[in-house]
């Protein structure tokens, strides 16, 4: 298959990253209706929220999974163990699997001075919060991507450190290494050039998250595509926190044209 032929996956993140974006709040009802309107376009995997998070998003996955749906796949987030947590009584895992969804998509930290300031915690442990958490999710049947948060920066950073996370995901049987601009700063020579070089070490497909801070979440989408990523996550409209996310709907229009 040439380059041009190549497969790109589509992840949704409207109804949770999409619902950071000031003054925009969805009810149940709203929910519902855009899982719906999302799987008629055809986007394979939608994420429907952050179960545990909130009484409402929980509210959702279980209003959710009796819903059918013809194309979407419904997705919950969440995030790893706590440090010095295990993973087998972690109550953020526990909400996950409540959640009742086949894939989860797991966020864990892959910039070196959020281990150590936010978490408060050595970076080894860091590195065993995502390792734990993706091999009891999967030992649990369930299907996992990988976010590795703030990625980016963690790479410019400490690139050691950045990839140690990505390694400790894939090893534990993660399927997407997802790789996350969450401050939505970076241009897209870089996005390349780091895409590139991650590409090279890893073996299960990549992903792409980005904010659109810099104004550059659109383009920095296509050019991590044509750096070799599977998977683009995004949101209809950019809808986000902040300038928001990358856009699915000029992402779709350009891969197809």
């Amino acid at each position: 298959m040439s380059d041009a032929e190549r497969a790109v996956e589509l992840y949704d993140t409207t109804l949770r990253d999409g619902a950071q974006r000031a003054d925009l709040s969805y009810s149940i009802d709203d929910r519902l209706r855009i899982l719906h309107k999302l799987d008629q376009v055809g986007f394979p995997f939608v994420e429907g929220g952050w179960p545990g998070a909130n009484p409402r998003d929980t509210e959702f996955f279980s209003l959710a999974s009796k819903e059918t749906l013809k194309h979407a796949q419904l997705t919950a987030f969440g995030m790893t163990r706590k440090a010095g947590e295990d993973a087998t009584t972690s109550r953020a895992l526990r909400d996950l699997l409540d959640a009742g969804t086949e894939v989860v998509c797991l966020v864990g930290k892959a910039w070196d001075l959020h281990v150590t300031q936010a978490l408060r915690t050595e970076l080894d442990e860091g590195v065993a919060m995502v390792r734990d958490s993706v091999a009891f999710l999967r030992g649990q049947g369930r299907r996992v991507f990988f976010d590795a948060e703030h990625f980016f920066d963690g790479y410019v950073t400490d690139p050691a450190f950045a990839m140690r996370v990505l390694a400790a995901a894939e090893e534990a049987g993660a399927e997407r290494l997802v790789l996350c601009d969450t401050n939505g700063g970076m241009l897209p020579f870089d996005v390349a050039r780091i895409v590139t070089a991650v590409g090279e070490r890893t073996q299960v497909p990549l992903g792409i998250h980005v904010h659109n801070d810099a104004g550059c979440a659109v383009a920095n989408s296509l050019i991590a595509v044509d750096a070799g990523v599977f998977q683009v996550q995004g949101t209809i409209n950019g809808y986000g926190e902040r300038t928001g996310n990358a856009d699915l709907i000029p992402i779709t229009a350009d891969l197809v044209l």
